[in-house]
């Protein structure tokens, strides 16, 4: 697997898990192939850590 499909996954993994644990949820839409519609609050901390843990190779 090549690096920017490893942060891709990482990031819409993040997504996914964020739209369904946080009150407020985010909605994402990810129907469109290569873009992502997202409404509402989202944890950049969270999202920072997973693309860094992609990054440096950790799950």
């Amino acid at each position: 697997m090549d690096l920017n499909t490893t942060v891709r996954d990482a990031i819409l993994a993040e997504l996914k898990r964020q739209s369904e644990a946080e009150d407020p949820a985010p909605t994402i839409d990810l129907s469109e192939s290569g873009y992502a519609r997202i409404e509402g609050r989202i944890d950049i901390e969270a999202l920072i850590m997973v693309v860094a843990g992609a990054l440096a190779g950790g799950p």
